[in-house]
């Protein structure tokens, strides 16, 4: 998906749309708000980075701090943004008063990034929103602004008069923001690709008094590929087993949760037998009452009839 797409802002300062087009890129981008006269705890600028429609990392003017949102930023990339000064320029905030004095509260919202295509040509953008409006917008091929709104044309007329500050867009976008994208992909490449061994523990819960489900839960293991069965007395066992597809987690590891129904007094004899390429040998899990434990706390249900087993069972696997 390419973020080089038409960009909508909306009147709801809490909320920043970036519409997508179908085309075979790849695609860094970062967006930013700024609220006039922010409310109380509410920051006055936010930013959040997205790799293709990953996020990756945000900001706030609290803390001052760029946050990584997945493990494969590194400690040292927690800084790659553009300041929200040097955004959000002088000129935007006399526009910015201006609008106060005649009332109201008053948001600019930008939306900037760039894209590298399959054939290997270079995209890039920036896009200025007022109170929810588009406002104006960067062509870097021909390094002139685009004014969306009539108020615009001020701003637009300055900018183009600073040559400086259009070719320096156009680099930022063709150079620097290239290479940001480039070493995210690289870092997101190697988390793919890092062997990470499952965890795993199985869970009971109790539908009667003769019928109870064990849940084996496997997670944080990588690549996705894993061989979980049920055993009963080291044969697989698959009736009255009840599978769940292997599903990513925010970190690029994986997690599945396979159920059993039996019967509770043949529970000894079952167990989760785990298969991957991170361990030496298969991983053998059965259940064990912990106590102190909340996970395995064993409850009856309210209403114990079978016919409610899958409403039970899928409200555990969320």
């Amino acid at each position: 998906m390419a973020a080089e797409g038409a960009g909508l802002f909306l009147a709801d300062p809490s909320v920043l749309i970036l519409l997508l087009t179908d085309s075979p890129s790849q695609s860094l981008s970062y967006f930013y708000l700024h609220l006039a006269e922010p409310s109380q705890g509410l920051p006055q600028f936010s930013i959040r980075g997205y790799l293709d429609d990953q996020p990756i990392n945000r900001f706030d003017s609290l803390t001052w701090k760029m946050e990584p949102l997945v493990p494969w930023m590194e400690e040292g990339e927690k800084e790659n943004f553009l300041s929200p000064e040097w955004v959000f320029r002088t000129d935007l905030q006399k526009l910015s008063k201006l609008g106060h004095r005649a009332g109201g509260h008053h948001t600019w919202q930008v939306n900037w990034g760039c894209e590298l295509m399959e054939e290997g040509s270079k995209g890039g953008f920036f896009r200025y929103g007022y109170d929810g409006m588009d406002f104006i917008s960067f062509d870097k091929e021909t390094l002139r602004w685009v004014a969306a709104q009539p108020q615009a044309e001020k701003v637009r007329r300055k900018w183009e008069d600073d040559s400086g500050w259009s070719g320096g867009n156009k680099d930022f976008l063709e150079e620097t923001c290239i290479e940001w994208l480039q070493r995210y992909l690289s870092y997101r490449k190697e988390a793919l690709q890092r062997i990470e061994a499952p965890m795993g523990k199985v869970t009971l819960k109790v539908v009667n008094d003769s019928l109870e489900v064990l849940i084996c839960q496997a997670h944080g293991f990588s690549p996705r590929e894993i061989q979980a069965t049920w055993t009963r007395d080291g044969e697989v066992w698959e009736k009255e087993t009840l599978q769940r597809n292997v599903a990513p987690n925010s970190d690029w590891t994986y997690y599945v949760r396979l159920g059993i129904e039996i019967d509770p007094k043949e529970r000894d004899h079952f167990r989760c037998r785990l298969e991957h390429e991170g361990l030496q040998e298969p991983l053998v899990l059965a259940f064990k009452e912990e106590t102190g434990n909340a996970g395995n706390v064993v409850l009856p249900l309210a209403l114990g009839e079978k016919r409610f087993l899958s409403e039970e069972l899928e409200m555990v696997m969320q």
